[in-house]
């Protein structure tokens, strides 16, 4: 790849919103929203990648970085190529990668990060009641479970969290989470807007 992609990433702790605001801005034009979570859902298991994929989940093992990144930009290339995603004109809005501090030096020749809004919330208890009713409403019962939730923030805090110390500290702003949707959104737009402006000023 000759060009890394303008990216934008969503960054921070289990339940704080990082989709909901993503799926929001992929509704704005410029916008490009890409989800981990959503690529690796929808993958075909009969083609190869998907094979790959299934032959680490299958036997409940973590699918290692680089097949992980690899699956992914080829999702976002195949975006490419069906013009969902125009680089040229369009911020890559990224959720849900890099998961770890090696899943980011992979994605270096990927992306460049113009900045990581990092999604706060002090309050730790809310963000466990917020799990708790997102998975139920999305009928994810083990995913209701505390010590499911508790153990998710663990490993977000020991394998997830160093990624910030990837990235220059100039690139990173925290926003905070537990606000409405629409009060998040237009702290994160703040922040991505005059961005926005000088990519379509000095397209690739």
């Amino acid at each position: 790849m000759s060009t890394a992609y303008q990216t934008i990433l969503l960054f921070g702790p289990p339940g704080v919103g990082k989709g909901t605001q993503g799926q929001i801005l992929a509704r704005i034009p410029g916008f490009f929203h890409c989800s981990t979570g959503d690529i690796f859902r929808n993958l075909d298991i009969e083609s190869e990648i998907g094979q790959i994929f299934y032959r680490y989940s299958s036997r409940g093992e973590l699918v290692p970085d680089d097949v992980t990144v690899r699956i992914w930009s080829q999702n976002v290339y195949a975006a490419t190529i069906l013009g969902l995603f125009k680089p040229k004109q369009d911020l890559l809005v990224l959720d849900g990668l890099p998961r770890n501090p090696n899943q980011a030096k992979l994605l270096y020749k990927y992306i460049k990060v113009l900045r990581v809004i990092n999604l706060v919330c002090r309050d730790k208890e809310a963000l466990f009641e917020r799990m708790k009713k997102r998975a139920m409403k999305s009928n994810r019962v083990d995913d209701a479970r505390e010590d499911v939730i508790r153990r998710r923030f663990e490993v977000y805090e020991n394998e997830t969290r160093p990624v910030l110390e990837c990235y220059d500290e100039s690139l990173i702003t925290e926003v905070d989470a537990m606000g409405s949707p629409a009060t998040v959104l237009a702290n994160i737009l703040a922040v991505v807007a005059p961005i926005q402006d000088t990519h379509f000023d000095r397209p690739l």
